[in-house]
């Protein structure tokens, strides 16, 4: 029986750097904001956007592209990881995109069998 390779995150923070929408839920709005020890009004102002098709909001993006929250140290980290939106925890399992294995150092890791098993 062949045993099933399972993705393993490698931290290199990729995922955190391709632009795009994070999208939050008014759930997760109030732990990120409880987290960060601010009012959640502030950190609607400081720290989200409304969604392009104005159906709810998304973090924003620094300058490069890259989450509000991702911090460039090594290994990259997220600010808010206890607390990070469910579409951050999902990836690569529950979304992805075509080509992602080549950006992303734990999806290459699978691609090639270096996963623990």
């Amino acid at each position: 029986m062949e045993e099933q390779k399972q993705f393993r995150c490698l931290r290199c923070g990729n995922c955190c750097r391709w632009p795009g929408c994070v999208r939050i839920s008014g759930a997760e709005a109030d732990a990120i904001a409880a987290y960060l020890g601010v009012p959640v009004g502030e950190f609607l102002d400081r720290y989200t956007a409304l969604m392009p098709d104005r159906q709810g909001l998304t973090l924003i993006e620094q300058v490069s592209g890259s989450c509000i929250f991702l911090e460039e140290c090594e290994p990259p980290a997220c600010r808010i990881d206890p607390v990070k939106p469910s579409q951050c925890r999902r990836f690569p399992e529950h979304w992805n995109f075509p080509g992602w294995e080549k950006e992303c150092a734990g999806g290459a890791a699978l691609s090639k069998g270096e996963t623990e098993k």
